[in-house]
């Protein structure tokens, strides 16, 4: 299994990846035989907002920082 970085491009109404030839001899591809490819993209800050959780309340936190870290 090949790992590999690549920048989507616009083609037609769609995007398409560019798969390098070296990848493709290496793996057997061809045209018309089905791959499989995972993605991994990163969480946006939207879906991962607010679910940090704190050992202290922000009062706290603030009182702490008037006073200096001991």
């Amino acid at each position: 299994m090949e790992t590999l970085e690549c920048i989507p491009r616009k083609w037609g109404n769609s995007l398409g990846l560019t798969i390098p030839k070296e990848i493709v001899e290496k793996e057997g591809l061809s045209e018309g035989k089905p791959i499989v490819i995972t993605l991994n993209a990163r969480p946006s800050l939207r879906s991962i907002f607010g679910t940090a959780k704190f050992s202290k309340t922000a009062q706290e936190m603030k009182d702490e920082d008037r006073r200096g870290w001991d």
